[in-house]
Order: C-alpha cells, then sequence, then structure tokens
C-alpha cells in the first residue's frame, strides 16, 4: 500500500474500550481518510474482540498501532499515545469510537485551522440513534430540551468558542499545557479547553466536519453517563470557578426536586398536605415529557415522542452528580504540568502541506 505524506505530521488517536461494533467500519474511514498519519488505537482492556481487531488490520496497515492503555479511561490513553507517538508531530486529533465521520476529516480539519489560525478545532455533533429508545436520546440529544442549546450539540455557523467536540490539537499546545486532567473521568474535555484558554489558545468550531454520535442504548447507561457529566462538570468549576449558565442551572435542581418528592411520598402516610413536596418533581416531569412528545412531532418519529422521558433521565443523572461532587467535596488532584513527548525534547514544527478538498 502506498502512502501519502501529506498528514505525517499529524497523529490521530482512538481512545477505545469495548467498541468492537464500531471499530471495523471506523478504522477503514479513518485509515483511507489519513494520508500518511499514524492512527493509535489506545484500548483501555476491552473484552469483546476489539484488540484483535486492530491486531489484524494493523497486520497490513504499517500505520496503525495498538497501545495498551492501562489506566483505561480515555484522558489516559490520549496522553499515553501523545507521549509515544507524538515525536515529529504538529498535530493531534482525537477520534471518538462511538461515531461517524464524514469523508476527508482530517484535512477539513487541517483546512479549518490553516484558515483560522486556531490552535484546536472541534466540531459539532449530531446524535442518531438505530433502536427506538436510541431514538428517543437522539431527538433530545440534537434538541434544547435535552442540551440547552450547547453550540456544538447543534449545526451551524463556523464560529470562536470556549468548548466543543474535541477534534484537532496544535500538539506543542497540548502538551505544554499538561494534556487531559487523568483526574477527571468525564469533563477533561471543557477542563482542558479552560486551560488551553488560559494559554492563549483559540477554539474554533467547524461545521464542515461535523460527526454522527451514537447515544448509549439503555436508559440505565444513559443515566450512568450523566451522573458522570455532572460530577465532570461540578469538578471543574471547582478548579475553574465560573458562573454557571442557566440551561445548567434548570436541571441542577432536579435532583433535590425528585428527594424532596419522595419525602412528601412519606409525609403523606401521616398528612396529606405532604403530597404538596411532590409539585416541584411532578412539575418537571409533566413539563419535560409534553416538551418531549412536541420535540417527537417535529422529528417526526414515534420513538422520538419518548425524548422527554430521555431527557428526564439526562437532566436526574446530571444533577444527581453535581451534588455528590459539591457535597462530597473531594480533594482535587493537582493541576497537570507540561509534558514531553518521548525521544525529543521540543515538538518540531511542520508546515501544514497540501490536503484533498474538503467536500461541502
Amino acid at each position: 500500500m502506498l502512502e501519502d505524506a501529506r498528514n505525517r505530521d499529524t497523529l490521530v488517536v482512538v481512545p477505545c474500550l469495548n467498541e468492537a461494533a464500531h471499530l471495523p467500519g471506523l478504522l477503514e474511514g479513518l485509515l483511507r481518510d489519513a494520508n500518511g498519519a499514524l492512527v493509535v488505537v489506545a484500548d483501555g482492556g476491552s473484552t469483546d474482540g476489539s484488540q484483535a481487531i486492530v491486531t489484524t488490520m494493523a497486520a497490513t496497515r504499517r500505520n496503525l498501532v495498538l497501545l495498551h492503555n492501562s489506566d483505561r479511561i480515555q484522558s489516559a490513553g490520549v496522553n499515553l499515545a501523545a507521549r509515544r507517538h507524538g515525536a515529529g508531530c504538529r498535530w493531534l486529533v482525537r477520534i471518538d469510537a462511538h461515531a461517524e465521520y464524514p469523508e476527508h476529516f482530517i484535512c477539513r480539519l487541517r483546512e479549518a485551522a490553516s484558515r483560522s489560525g486556531a490552535t484546536s478545532v472541534v466540531v459539532p455533533m449530531v446524535t442518531v440513534g438505530r433502536a427506538c429508545f436510541q431514538k428517543a436520546v437522539a431527538a433530545a440529544q440534537n434538541s434544547v430540551l435535552g442540551t440547552g442549546g450547547a453550540a456544538h450539540r447543534h449545526l451551524g455557523a463556523g464560529r470562536w468558542v470556549d468548548h466543543g467536540h474535541h477534534a484537532l490539537f496544535d500538539l506543542r499546545l497540548f502538551m505544554a499545557a499538561g494534556g487531559y486532567d487523568e483526574g477527571f473521568a468525564a469533563n477533561e474535555d471543557a477542563e482542558l479547553d479552560r486551560r488551553l484558554l488560559a494559554a492563549g489558545g483559540r477554539i474554533w468550531l467547524e461545521p464542515a466536519a461535523a460527526i454522527t454520535y451514537f447515544p448509549r442504548r439503555t436508559a440505565a447507561s444513559l443515566f450512568r453517563q450523566y451522573r458522570n457529566y455532572g460530577r465532570g462538570r461540578a469538578r471543574n468549576l471547582r478548579r475553574h470557578p465560573a458562573p454557571v449558565k442557566l440551561r445548567q442551572m434548570l436541571p441542577l435542581a432536579v435532583a433535590p426536586a425528585i428527594l424532596v418528592g419522595v419525602l412528601g411520598v412519606l409525609l403523606a402516610c401521616f398528612r396529606t398536605e405532604g403530597l404538596l413536596l411532590c409539585v416541584p418533581a411532578l412539575s418537571w416531569l409533566a413539563g419535560v415529557l409534553l416538551a418531549g412528545v412536541v420535540v417527537g412531532v417535529k422529528a417526526g418519529t414515534l420513538c422520538g415522542a419518548a425524548s422527554g422521558l430521555a431527557a428526564a433521565t439526562m437532566h436526574a443523572g446530571w444533577s444527581l452528580g453535581f451534588l455528590e461532587e459539591v457535597t462530597g467535596r473531594k480533594a482535587l488532584p493537582p493541576v497537570p504540568r507540561p509534558i514531553a513527548v518521548e525521544g525529543e525534547e521540543n515538538i518540531s514544527v511542520v508546515l501544514i502541506g497540501p490536503c484533498k478538498p474538503a467536500v461541502a
């Protein structure tokens, strides 16, 4: 196989844990798009055959490498890959194994960085579901109901942002900032963005490189995911104090409302007035379920009408996780220090070469 050297200054990292269902198609597309870039799958100990898939494909692809990530979490996997394989690279691309990427994704990112002068390029996410519950989650996550209007969860014009779904980094700045904080199991992306901006970085949201994301398949896994998000967001605010946006303040009240409602049900065994304590939780639930029906009608799917149930699961998990982190007051890990690529003292600068034109 002939290799194109146009992306030799780019390191592509795919943090992975039990993604056998998505890896073959994802890696085939990435390797077509790589144009000489090294693709590293940082596996956190998969037991579903993911490692065998990578090993088999790597036997015939010199630019595909399997890296064992003993710390398991995504942030550690990306950092490890950057240290081990970043020598001579200018750009770092992070790929989510649970998503689908457009053609010429890497080139689209590089072109956006070249055009804008950004040190980080982030991308919008469009959620797509296959099973009925996934479709309900997708409808919620593609609407204000589930994301509160976050810029990177909707397609729109390119612009400067303070956060988005991670895609491309200037590797020099990524390493100088200390990479991802491995003490953050969730929200590590937003935490890193705060440090990148503080170091003088600029983050560009590129709609031409929007990706397709596949959500969790069950309510339990969705709840756990958003509970971790809530914990991560609270931990991020503890390290980088900032005003909480309205779209985050409203879900924050969900867990307390549910707790008060449960208390009201218990008190109702003695005094019927206790049921009044259920009003906040019931009002929230009724409002979310009704809004979900509206979202489903707009989405044109019967499954989408259950997006209110998916959104309620997301709100409750996020709120509980946030409050757990705030009330637990566990000590924060130290702020990451600059890290070095193995085999070199400074990351070399390689000018951006020509890329295959992006497809609109």
